[in-house]
């Protein structure tokens, strides 16, 4: 997701003393996690052939995590925040500026302000879950943080499931009420070659809505319909094939950068859905997404750039040459409460939601 000013105007953490997590799954999939962010930085899946390549965009330096906030969790509130600002209870916040440009500098609040959740030390612990190994990452993020009320008790668990899955689970409490929306920032390039742009990938979005944004990117609270526009995935269509058409929405983002409405009519509440199919052709690698949450953020790589992020191996990071499926509330939505549902946990509720990415093999 693009940051309005090229960075994100945060304090780079010290790299030092980082812990980093190993899960290995009875497929030989691997999955590597930093505890700064919860931040995965590997994710090796098989193609056709069988053959194992890393599919995840991330970084072997410390130095370059939270950049771009690669493979991150996000929060307390992923997406944008329309000046910092919002009413909750009769209240107004502010949340600390990290995004957008302005006279005196940012002016918008982006995944959860200047010290947001990806650059924070997680408490890690592995454990081998009932269907593969696991890592439960937990946080306490203090009353006040970041301009958010509450004290906030986050758990995630990554279990690399033995069926292929890569599943993030989320709990979350508090003691007063406060907007919560996490999200994990991965980027995905599904030919296992991080110096390839994904614009050849194959990409269906079970989406019949999505959010319009402003040319700060941040969500006005309008739905626009997929018929007839560059943003109908309904239908597979290579990621590329419409990203530069003469669209506002994708003027605004450099191509695609937008909250989709996942289509869960008819779906309990908690009940994981299918939101999305990635096929790569070449490998023939496939990974499906399925969530409880309301959207997913389709986020084409737009910014990233060679001379700001060094990848594994010594790559720099290129335009387009990842993906996000970052599912989540609509953007902004704690301003737009009657919108489409709200973000707000109350103290005494669990936040509790589930995303998985499911990897295959075409024939």
């Amino acid at each position: 997701m693009c940051g309005m000013m090229g960075g994100h105007n945060r304090k780079e953490s010290p790299s030092m003393s980082l812990r980093r997590a190993f899960l290995k799954n009875s497929l030989g999939m691997t999955l590597t996690v930093f505890d700064r962010g919860g931040t995965a930085v590997s994710l090796t899946a098989p193609d056709r052939e069988g053959r194992l390549r890393d599919v995840l965009l991330g970084v072997d330096d410390p130095a370059y995590l939270g950049r771009d906030y690669l493979g991150a969790l996000i929060g307390r509130v992923g997406n944008r925040i329309r000046r910092g600002t919002f009413r909750l209870d009769g209240r107004t916040y502010h949340a600390t500026l990290n995004d957008g440009k302005g006279p005196k500098g940012p002016v918008n609040t982006l995944h959860g302000g200047v010290e947001g959740f990806d650059s924070r030390i997680w408490s890690m612990r592995e454990f081998q879950a009932p269907d593969g190994p696991a890592l439960e990452l937990t946080l306490l993020s203090p009353d006040g943080d970041q301009g958010f009320p509450g004290n906030l008790s986050v758990r995630v668990v990554y279990t690399l499931t033995d069926a292929g899955a890569w599943r993030i689970e989320y709990w979350a409490v508090t003691d007063r009420p406060t907007p919560v929306s996490l999200t994990n920032h991965a980027y995905f390039n599904l030919s296992g070659d991080l110096s390839k742009p994904v614009t050849d990938h194959v990409l269906t979005l079970d989406a019949s809505g999505f959010d319009s944004t402003d040319a700060q990117l941040i969500a006005a609270g309008k739905v626009r319909p997929v018929d007839g526009t560059p943003f109908d995935f309904r239908k597979p269509h290579p990621i590329g094939e419409r990203i530069d058409a003469k669209d506002p929405d994708l003027r605004h983002g450099k191509g695609y950068d937008c909250n989709f409405r996942i289509d869960r009519e008819g779906a309990a509440p908690g009940e994981l859905v299918r939101f999305a199919r990635v096929e790569e052709p070449e490998t023939g690698r496939a990974m499906e997404g399925w969530t409880t949450l309301p959207g997913v953020q389709l986020y084409t790589g737009n910014c990233l750039r060679p001379d700001h992020i060094v990848l594994k191996g010594g790559v720099p990071a290129g335009f387009r040459t990842g993906f996000c499926l970052e599912t989540q509330f609509p953007p902004n939505v704690v301003n737009h409460p009657d919108f489409d549902g709200s973000c707000i946990l109350r103290p005494g509720e669990v936040w509790h939601h589930v995303t998985e990415y499911r990897f295959s093999t075409l024939p």
